[in-house]
């Protein structure tokens, strides 16, 4: 069974940090890009950040750049998103999702996690 898992999310301060994980399981994420997106209550999902199969190349939403990370561990068949001086306008439902494609379009991509909330209040 295809199956991503996001991790990670929760309450944070303005500036604070969190580590997203994308976990699969029943295919190997390896041979994929992957792409973070994120979804506020009333805008359209987002892409924030992908990254090549190998992880040799990565792309960021202007939004973040300089504050967001991605990687990946192929072993763990598993890709972070490391998020460090968090806004609040960085709430959101964040997902990450699996393609052939490295880019940030949502319709690029297939297969999707069930998401993980990040809020950033005081």
């Amino acid at each position: 069974q295809v199956q991503l898992v996001e991790s990670g999310g929760g309450l944070v301060q303005p500036g604070g940090s969190l580590r997203l994980s994308c976990a699969a399981s029943g295919f190997t994420l390896g041979y994929y890009a992957v792409g973070w997106f994120r979804q506020a209550p009333g805008k359209e999902r987002e892409g924030v950040s992908c990254i090549s199969p190998s992880g040799g190349n990565t792309n960021y939403a202007d939004s973040v750049k300089g504050r967001f990370t991605i990687s990946r561990d192929n072993a763990k068949n598993t890709v972070y998103l490391q998020m460090n001086s968090l806004k609040s306008e960085d709430t959101a439902v964040y997902y990450c999702a699996v393609g052939n494609l490295l880019t940030l379009r949502v319709t690029s991509y297939g297969s999707w996690g069930q998401g993980t909330q990040v809020t950033v209040s005081s």
